[in-house]
């Protein structure tokens, strides 16, 4: 399987909040997101990994920072505008995994990186809750991929 990682670069920089030299991709289907926040008249400004969100871990019980993958302000279908934090991660991920007899290492950490991301989501969805914000998981099927 082959990763993607990079950096982008914009062809409408004014869209962007944040650091125009530091825009980071970390897999194909981040990339392909930001290829469409850039050029999509809808999008009116993007940002990504620069929002931080505190949240306290399940597994730990210690308080730790979230960088959601992107911040969006849109208009949507009725010409409204609304922001939206998005999340980018594989269908799999966005499911608790399904209690096995064996307690392999592959299922330890299935249910580990579970427990994360349902505590950084949950608090992802309160941050948004509070300013009138949607939260969103983009999966494959979501990006066409």
């Amino acid at each position: 399987m082959k990763t993607y990682k990079g950096t982008f670069k914009p062809r409408n920089p004014e869209k962007y909040r944040g650091d125009l030299s530091n825009i980071i991709y970390r897999s194909g289907w981040e990339l392909k997101l930001m290829a469409y926040l850039d050029t999509h008249p809808d999008v009116l400004q993007w940002s990504s990994e620069e929002i931080i969100i505190p949240y306290r871990s399940t597994i730990d019980g210690k308080v730790h920072r979230y960088y959601p993958d992107f911040l969006v302000k849109k208009r949507n279908r009725q010409g409204m505008k609304e922001t939206v934090l998005i999340e980018v991660k594989p269908y799999a991920q966005t499911m608790e995994p399904k209690p096995k007899k064996s307690r392999s290492k592959r299922y330890l950490s299935e249910v580990r990186t579970w427990a994360i991301n349902s505590s950084k989501w949950k608090a992802a969805k309160e941050y948004c809750d509070d300013r009138g914000w949607k939260f969103m998981i983009m999966t494959e099927h979501e990006l066409g991929v």
